[in-house]
């Protein structure tokens, strides 16, 4: 029963991430794009931006409610990974902001851990994937 509610707890902060950033981007998307361009990302940034809200909609939506969430952790992931080496690329920066984007470095990599138990484990037992299948009428 604890293991259950520690499921669910533990999907919603990791989705809640997914979801602020999603609505930052949104409430601040023109400044997004300038910082797509200061981090070299030219091509296409109206179709990268509303592409990447959408996925963090998406999987942070689908972590909630556990429905699919192996899907879900491997859209998180494979837009948190490349975004973490191309924005926190510490190694590159400066002594005076290397520090701080270690630390973010760092807390990205911990995120992508909990999307890997998430793949690994599913949502558990609270989650809208068991109700359909205990819903499911046997064949």
């Amino acid at each position: 029963m604890l293991k259950d509610l520690f499921n669910v707890i533990a999907r919603i902060c990791i989705a809640t991430i997914f979801l602020h950033e999603a609505l930052d981007s949104i409430e601040h998307y023109y400044h997004t794009k300038e910082t797509m361009t200061n981090y070299g990302i030219l091509w296409n940034q109206d179709f990268l931006l509303r592409s990447t809200i959408g996925i963090l909609i998406l999987g942070g939506s689908l972590l909630i409610i556990g429905y699919k969430v192996k899907f879900a952790s491997f859209l998180l992931m494979s837009y948190l990974i490349p975004v973490t080496f191309i924005v926190y690329s510490f190694w590159n920066d400066d002594l005076s902001v290397r520090p701080i984007h270690q630390l973010h470095f760092m807390h990205n990599i911990a995120i992508v851990g909990g999307l890997i138990m998430v793949y690994l484990y599913g949502s558990g037992k609270w989650s809208i994937k068991r109700m359909i299948d205990v819903w499911r009428l046997p064949r």
